[in-house]
């Protein structure tokens, strides 16, 4: 993947090239993993300087997204979502997860009370204190629709909603999908009284701390990021910071085991090493062949054909349809809503990707797939104990948070 190029004002530019591929995944491609499906990325390619929200939506043979008046059978629900990690009948105490992404969705309210009425989930509304939309300052004037990052949106809400059903949700839209926006929107959400987790579901090319650490650097609250959904590419920003968990992918089946789940790599999940941002501290003990900031810490579903979230999406500004939804925006927001319910985000002064490093034996280890080919084996495999790809793990409830 091509470097960040940092201008004489500090802002990133971003190439189209090094922040997604030419193509989505077809996941019937020996090349890339299953032959189970297959699916288009959610967001149009980027423009230079801005960053790619990180997910996928299934398609039919022909190519056509799956949309239906109804869920798509083979999609994850919320009772499955919270039985394979373990988080059945756990509440938050209604804290606050975050949600930071690109551009309007006017019918957000709407399709989040369609989806957790779908589900059985209390109403997250508005006038019920439960959801709040801003925008990157604040304020209440929203950014224009975007299909695709409106989307993305919907992924995000209903993956909090389905991981953590108490928990209450603020959505910051920023004017653009550039760093410097989107950042700005994670510092205004980690002003928001009762906010303990905030997640971001895009990335660009590996950047430096030293440019854009001050939009993710907020110790006492867990900022989440996804690693990408392009196979093993090196680092990807903000999950490459020091600052954030880095947050990989996983396939999640059903399984006659005792968990109930099998779970291996996703093959699209990013995953690398950073060239530029600090090794993390709790990371000392570990043999990660970086000498810089490894990437991941954890990992939860990400596999748009196995594992892929029911969501109800918009396709227009005013009409919406259930789809199945993965990439690792899927996982992102899981991951900030177990911190969530965890109650444990970090004191002031702490870090809460440091959390499970502490406990890795509280987490599902997950021991096989691959996302590519790599120069040091425990890059893009994975083994017993930390792997690039899926870092500790995924979930097993809370404690390893």
């Amino acid at each position: 993947m091509k470097r960040s190029l940092l201008s004489a004002t500090g802002s990133v530019l971003l190439l189209a090239a090094s922040l997604v591929a030419s193509a989505a995944p077809s996941f019937a491609d020996p090349g890339h993993g299953r032959a189970t499906g297959h699916s288009v990325r959610v967001c149009s390619d980027p423009a230079p300087g801005q960053a790619a929200c990180q997910s996928y939506k299934m398609t039919d043979k022909t190519g056509k997204p799956l949309a239906s008046s109804t869920p798509p059978p083979t999609a994850l629900t919320p009772a499955g979502l919270q039985d394979a990690y373990k988080l059945t009948g756990l509440t938050s105490g209604g804290r606050t997860v975050a949600i930071v992404d690109a551009y309007g969705y006017p019918s957000l309210e709407r399709d989040l009370g369609v989806f957790r009425s779908q589900f059985g989930l209390p109403a997250c509304t508005k006038a019920n204190g439960c959801l709040k939309i801003v925008n990157q300052t604040g304020g209440t004037s929203l950014p224009a629709f975007n299909s695709g990052w409106a989307g993305e949106q919907a992924l995000d809400v209903d993956a909090v909603s389905s991981a953590c059903p108490d928990c209450k949700i603020v959505v910051v839209q920023t004017k653009s999908a550039s760093m410097t926006d989107l950042g700005t929107g994670v510092q205004t959400a980690a002003k928001m009284p009762g906010v303990v987790a905030i997640s971001n579901s895009y990335g660009g090319g590996d950047s430096s701390d030293a440019s854009y650490g001050k939009y993710y650097n907020f110790p006492g609250i867990a900022v989440t990021a996804s690693a990408g959904d392009n196979g093993y590419q090196g680092g990807s920003y903000p999950a490459s910071s020091s600052y954030v968990t880095a947050v990989g992918g996983t396939s999640l089946n059903k399984a006659s085991n005792t968990r109930g789940w099998s779970e291996s790599v996703w093959s699209g999940t990013g995953s690398g090493c950073s060239t530029v941002n600090a090794a993390l501290p709790a990371q000392a003990g570990l043999n990660t062949g970086c000498s810089k900031r490894a990437m991941n810490d954890v990992a939860a579903v990400a596999d748009p054909s196995n594992g892929g979230l029911a969501v109800y999406y918009p396709t227009t500004s005013t009409s919406s349809t259930w789809g199945q939804f993965g990439g690792t925006s899927e996982a992102s927001p899981i991951i900030a809503s177990v911190y969530a319910l965890s109650g444990n985000t970090g004191s002031a002064g702490q870090y809460a990707n440091a959390l499970p490093y502490a406990n890795p034996g509280a987490l599902f280890d997950v021991t096989g797939g691959s996302n590519g080919t790599c120069p040091t084996t425990i890059w893009c495999n994975a083994g017993t104990g930390w792997d690039g790809p899926t870092g500790l793990g995924t979930p097993n409830g809370t404690a390893g948070f």
